[in-house]
């Protein structure tokens, strides 16, 4: 099933919260090496936490958000029109409200 993307493309809908996406002006080679550097460092998350080890898991934690910023999906956005950051609150209460009201009404919003 497709991931719920707002119609700008600006955020991924999870659970009804928005998550700001990667920067879609990456190159393509430019954004599969972060992904694969982001995942990596999800790994090095999880054995630092099997391993309980404090300092390999501050730094994988570090790792994972230098990914994340060089996505686009942290830090400044990727935009270039001035418009307001909206990561991480619930569409509802978002700008986004009055569109994914009228999404998941429709008879078509599962696609």
């Amino acid at each position: 099933m497709p991931q719920l993307t707002t119609p700008d493309g600006r955020y991924l809908i999870v659970r009804g919260r928005l998550w700001r996406t990667s920067n879609p002006t990456l190159p393509k080679a430019e954004r599969q090496r972060l992904v694969d550097a982001l995942m990596d460092a999800r790994r090095a998350v999880k054995h630092a936490k099997q391993s309980n080890e404090v300092e390999a898991l501050a730094d994988a934690r570090r790792d994972v958000d230098a990914a994340k910023h060089a996505l686009g999906e942290r830090g400044p956005v990727w935009w270039t029109d001035g418009a307001q950051d909206y990561t991480r609150p619930l569409v509802k209460n978002s700008p986004y409200a009055e569109w994914y009201a009228k999404r998941d009404a429709s008879p078509c919003a599962s696609s």
